[in-house]
């Protein structure tokens, strides 16, 4: 099956801030900026999933309105970005490095602000990508967030063995506003 992963563009927020699952807006004008590349690239008719996060919203809808042959979003809370806990909208800087590391020290499972592990956040888009097979879908376009961005790039490397240490997270995934492209 061929993704298309389409990352929300930039939040309407300061820099050097956590978050993930705090539904915040995106810059409007990057939107549709966004959109518009996005719109040139993707092949007619796909179905399309969105985060139920406002910021991945704004560009499933800038999408739709320049590509009326793509099927009707369908919300999937599943691929919503990873809840930071009690770290969201935290200064990255401010949070204490005894936090980092006790997550580096065990990255599948702690959950980095109380709420939220990595092997969760991978179990839930391996569910909603096992859903697209059973559908038989063949390709799909998600407009989403980074951190769900890596985790397909994960499985598409590692399928359902379970991440072990940090040094397997894929370290890149497309700017905000961008996009890529991932056989699973």
């Amino acid at each position: 099956m061929k993704l298309w992963l389409l990352r929300h563009a930039k939040v309407d927020l300061d820099e050097g801030l956590c978050y993930g699952a705090s539904d915040l807006t995106a810059i409007a004008h990057l939107s549709l900026k966004a959109a518009q590349a996005a719109a040139k690239e993707l092949p007619l008719k796909l179905p399309l999933r969105v985060s139920g996060l406002k910021r991945a919203q704004q560009l499933a809808l800038e999408l739709c309105r320049l590509r009326s042959d793509l099927q009707p979003p369908v919300v999937d809370q599943r691929l919503n970005e990873m809840d930071f806990g009690s770290w969201e909208l935290q200064p990255w800087d401010k949070i204490p490095q005894t936090a980092f590391d006790d997550w580096m020290a065990d990255f599948a499972y702690y959950r980095f602000g109380g709420v939220e592990s990595t092997q969760q956040v991978i179990q839930r888009v391996a569910d909603a990508i096992e859903e697209l097979r059973n559908q038989a879908v063949q390709e799909a376009v998600w407009v989403t967030h980074a951190g769900v961005i890596r985790a397909v790039a994960y499985l598409s490397v590692a399928g359902s063995r379970k991440i072990t240490s940090v040094g397997e997270w894929p370290k890149h995934a497309p700017d905000p506003g961008g996009f890529v492209v991932i056989e699973c």
